[in-house]
């Protein structure tokens, strides 16, 4: 390689290499009986997430107060980067909408406590559907995993 190519090689990579490690900081918030949470945490922390976890009284009060309406509330709730991520969702989908970075959503959702995602180890029947959860208070398909 030509001392020029060595250079922009070498350039790029200083560049591209902290995007690509940069950690993800958020908090979850979690029902103070509820143990799928740390185990989802413990699941992001491996996808370079960085995540307090903290057990609260008041979770679904949390949730409708940050835009979550009823019926699309899961066990935890997890604030990062001004969105808020309810239940077991897959840090490449997390990822993706922090990358995307929609103005109009306030965040995304898995409702409930589905059996096969991380976290919640166990049998899944079929995919589930990832909702996006928009500042009007409706919700449509994001994604599915």
């Amino acid at each position: 390689m030509n001392p020029i190519g060595l250079i922009a090689a070498l350039l790029l990579g200083a560049f591209a290499t902290p995007a690509l490690s940069e950690t993800i900081h958020g908090t979850l918030y979690k029902d103070q009986h509820c143990e799928c949470c740390e185990a989802h945490a413990e699941y992001l922390r491996k996808n370079g997430f960085d995540l307090k976890v903290e057990a609260v009284k008041n979770l679904a009060e949390m949730s409708i107060e940050s835009g979550v309406p009823q019926g699309f509330q899961g066990c935890h709730i997890i604030n990062i980067n001004g969105y808020v991520f309810e239940g077991h969702i897959t840090s490449d989908i997390i990822k993706r909408l922090l990358a995307e970075h929609p103005q109009d959503v306030v965040g995304l959702s898995i409702p409930g406590m589905p059996s096969g995602v991380p976290g919640m180890e166990g049998p899944r029947d079929s995919s589930l559907v990832v909702y996006a959860i928009k500042k009007d208070g409706t919700t449509k398909t994001y994604a599915t995993q």
